[in-house]
C-alpha cells in the first residue's frame, strides 16, 4: 500500500511539473510574440497572443486543483510538501507573466512603431533578456537546480538597468517630440510590463531554490 501511495504521489508530481512546463512554454511564446508584434506593428499577432492567454489561465486552474488534491489525499511531508507548494505558487506567477505579455500585445495597436527607433530596439533587447530569464528559471525548476535559480536572480539587475535606460530615453523623446507623447507613454507601460516579467522570473527562481534546498536564495542587491 505504501509503495502504491509513493507511486501515485510521484505520478502526481510528474503531472504537476508537466503542466507547469506547458504553462511556461506558452508564457515564453507570449513574451516573444508580443514583442514581435510590437516591433512589426502586427495587430493580428497581438490578438493571437491575447487570445492564447486563456489557455495559460486554464492550465493554472488545473495545477491548483491537482495541488489541492495531492495535499488532501497524499498528506505530503517536508521535501514533498515543498515541491507541491512550489508548484502551486509557480503556476500563479507564470500566469501573471502571461498576463503581462497580453498587456504588451494589447498596446501594440496604440503605438506608432518605428522598427529602427531606439526605444523599440531597447525594448526588444530588454524583452529578450526577460524571456531568457523565464526560460532558464523553468529549466531550473524542472531540474531542481538551485545554481541556475541564483543566476536568474542575479540577472534581474540587468532588466532593471534596461528599464531605467528606456525610461530616460522615452522621457527625452517626449520632450523633444511632443507629438509622440501618446505612443511614448504606451512604450513606457510596455517597458514596465517587461520589468515586471523579470521580477516574476526572479520570484520563481526564489521558489525553485527553496523547493530544491529548503533554504532561501541569498538576496541580490536591489530595491525589489
Amino acid at each position: 500500500m505504501t509503495e502504491h501511495t509513493v507511486k501515485a504521489f510521484d505520478e502526481d508530481i510528474t503531472r504537476l511539473r508537466g503542466l507547469i512546463a506547458e504553462m511556461g512554454g506558452l508564457a515564453e511564446l507570449a513574451i516573444q510574440e508580443s514583442l514581435q508584434a510590437l516591433v512589426n506593428g502586427d495587430k493580428v499577432l497581438a490578438k493571437q497572443v491575447a487570445k492564447r492567454d486563456k489557455k495559460i489561465d486554464a492550465l493554472e486552474s488545473e495545477v491548483d486543483k491537482l495541488a489541492v488534491r495531492v495535499i488532501a489525499l497524499r498528506a505530503p511531508m517536508a521535501d514533498d510538501l515543498r515541491e507541491v507548494i512550489a508548484a502551486l505558487k509557480i503556476a500563479g506567477v507564470v500566469e501573471r507573466i502571461g498576463d503581462y505579455s497580453k498587456n504588451i500585445a494589447k498596446r501594440v495597436g496604440k503605438v506608432e512603431v518605428r522598427t529602427n527607433s531606439e526605444p523599440v530596439t531597447l525594448l526588444s533587447a530588454m524583452g529578450e533578456l526577460a524571456a531568457e530569464m523565464v526560460h532558464d528559471v523553468l529549466t531550473a525548476y524542472a531540474a531542481r537546480d538551485p545554481v541556475t535559480a541564483r543566476d536568474v536572480i542575479a540577472r534581474d539587475e540587468k532588466v532593471d538597468a534596461f528599464y531605467d535606460s528606456i525610461f530616460r530615453n522615452l522621457v527625452s523623446y517626449m520632450v523633444e517630440n511632443p507629438a509622440t507623447i501618446s505612443s511614448a507613454a504606451q512604450l513606457l507601460f510596455i517597458a514596465r510590463n517587461i520589468e515586471r516579467i523579470g521580477d516574476h522570473a526572479t520570484n520563481v527562481a526564489e521558489m525553485v531554490h527553496f523547493a530544491a534546498t529548503g533554504t532561501y536564495a541569498p538576496e541580490a542587491d536591489s530595491d525589489g
